[in-house]
C-alpha cells in the first residue's frame, strides 16, 4: 500500500487506495494550467502553529475539502510527517480513504453521522462527531457486536446555529453515551462563529463561558483524557483562552490567516501559503486604440495595446467576476486582466511591461502566488471575487492538475 501511495504523489496524484478512483484530474500532462503545493511549507505552518498552541495542546488537522484544494492524502502524509496525530474530515467517506491510504492516529469525522454509516465507523477506526440519540445507539449496538470499543465525540451548540446539540441537553446525551458499552466519550467540542471579528470579542467570550459551563455539567461522565476543543484556526490564533487541550486548525495550515490579514502581527505565527496557481502565456498580439477584447467588448483599449493571451477561465475556477478586476504576474510584474474571463481563456495588458516587446508563448503566468519580488496571495483573489481565502483555495485547488513540491 505504501509504495502505491508513493508512486501516486511521485505522479502529482491524489491516491485514495484500493477500490477508490483517483480525484479526476482535469488536466493532461500538456495542460497549461496547474496549481503547485508546497508540501515543506505546510508542514513548517504545522510546527508554527502547534508552537502557539503549546505542547500541552492536540493541534487538530483539518483536510476536510480535499485539505482545502490541496489534495487530502498527500497533505495527511506530509502532516503526519510534521507529527499530527489527529485528522478532521467533513464525511465518513475521507475518512475511511485516509485509512486506506495507510494514515494512522485519529480520523475525526466533523459532520457527524446517520446510523447507517455506524458499521463503517467501527470497521475503519474512525471518531465520529454526535448528536443524535439514535446513532448513539446504532453505534453502540455495532460496537459490542464487533467487539471494539469507539471513540465519539459530543458536539454542544454555543452560539453557531449550525450542526450541534443545545447547552441544557449536554448532560442527558453525555448520559446516553457514558452508559451505553461499547463506546467511549473521547471529545467534547463546539464551534465559534464569530472569532476572526474583533468587534465581537464580547460574544466570543460569553460562547466560551457557555461552553465551559456545560463542560463543568459534564465533567464526571467524560474520561479524564478527554479532549476538549472549540479553537478554529480564529480561535487558536485569536483568542488563547479558547485552546483547551486540542485546536482545530484549518485555514491557517494551509498560509492564510483566518481574518484576511496581509501580514502577521505580533502573537500570531508567520505563516507560508502553500499553494501557488500558474499558467502560461498562449499567444501575444497587438491591438490597435478602439478595439474591444471578449465578450460584451466590456474593455476598449484607449491606445495601442499589447495583450498575451492566457489559456485559463472559468472552468479552471478563474471566474467570469475577475473580469477587470484581477491582476496577474508575468515577468514579476502586475499585469491587469482586461475584458471577461472566458470558459477557457483570458486577456492580460502587458504594454506597461518593460519588457513587453520580449514576451512569447510558453512564458509562465502566477495567478496566485509569487513571483519575483511580487506576490498575488489568496486573499487578495478572493477580494476581488468579494469572497473569502477558503472558497479560493478550494475552488483553484480542486479544479486543476496539482503538482507536489518538497
Amino acid at each position: 500500500m505504501a509504495s502505491m501511495v508513493a508512486d501516486g504523489l511521485r505522479q502529482g496524484k491524489d491516491f485514495l487506495g484500493p477500490g477508490l478512483p483517483e480525484r479526476k484530474d482535469r488536466m493532461t500532462a500538456d495542460s497549461f494550467n496547474a496549481v503547485e503545493i508546497d508540501l515543506a511549507a505546510l508542514r513548517e505552518n504545522y510546527a508554527n502553529i502547534q508552537a502557539v498552541a503549546g505542547a500541552g495542546v492536540r493541534v487538530m488537522a483539518v483536510v476536510k475539502a480535499d485539505a482545502y484544494g490541496h489534495g487530502m492524502v498527500a497533505a495527511a502524509r506530509s502532516l503526519w510527517e510534521a507529527g499530527a496525530r489527529t485528522f478532521g474530515v467533513a464525511e465518513i467517506e475521507e475518512g475511511i480513504a485516509l485509512r486506506q491510504a495507510g494514515v494512522g492516529g485519529e480520523i475525526v469525522i466533523l459532520l457527524g453521522i446517520l446510523p447507517a454509516a455506524a458499521p463503517e465507523i467501527v470497521r475503519h477506526d474512525l471518531t465520529p462527531v454526535l448528536f443524535d440519540l439514535e446513532t448513539v445507539a446504532e453505534l453502540s449496538r455495532r460496537a459490542v457486536a464487533a467487539q471494539k470499543e469507539v471513540d465519539v465525540h459530543l458536539k454542544v451548540d454555543v452560539g453557531m446555529g449550525r450542526l450541534g446539540i443545545a447547552p441544557e441537553q449536554a448532560v442527558v446525551f453525555a448520559s446516553a453515551i457514558a452508559g451505553l458499552p461499547g463506546l467511549r466519550l473521547a471529545g467534547l467540542l463546539s464551534h465559534l462563529p464569530m472569532a476572526d471579528q474583533p468587534e465581537a470579542a464580547a460574544a466570543t467570550a460569553g460562547q466560551l463561558a457557555l461552553f465551559n459551563r456545560v463542560l463543568a455539567q459534564v465533567a464526571a461522565l467524560a474520561p479524564a483524557d478527554r479532549f476538549v476543543h472549540i479553537a478554529n484556526s480564529a480561535g487558536l490564533l485569536y483568542h488563547p483562552a479558547s485552546r483547551f487541550n486540542m485546536v482545530r486548525a484549518g485555514i491557517s495550515l494551509y498560509g492564510c490567516y483566518p481574518d484576511g490579514a496581509a501580514v502577521p502581527v505580533a502573537g500570531r505565527p508567520v505563516l507560508r501559503p502553500v499553494m501557488r496557481f500558474v499558467s502560461r502565456v498562449l499567444q501575444v498580439k497587438e491591438l490597435p486604440a478602439g478595439a474591444g477584447i471578449s465578450y460584451g467588448h466590456t474593455f476598449v483599449t484607449s491606445r495601442p495595446t499589447r495583450l498575451a493571451v492566457l489559456p485559463v477561465g472559468y472552468d479552471d475556477g478563474y471566474l467570469r467576476r475577475l473580469s477587470n478586476r484581477a491582476v496577474v504576474l508575468i515577468r514579476g510584474q502586475r499585469m491587469p486582466i482586461c475584458g471577461r474571463v472566458c470558459m477557457n481563456a483570458c486577456m492580460a495588458d502587458i504594454t506597461d511591461l518593460p519588457d513587453a516587446a520580449t514576451v512569447k508563448p510558453g512564458d509562465e503566468v502566477v495567478l496566485m502566488g509569487c513571483q519575483g519580488d511580487e506576490e498575488i496571495d489568496a486573499d487578495q483573489v478572493a477580494a476581488w471575487l468579494e469572497t473569502i481565502s477558503y472558497e479560493v483555495l478550494c475552488l483553484f485547488g480542486n479544479r486543476n492538475r496539482r503538482i507536489y513540491r518538497n
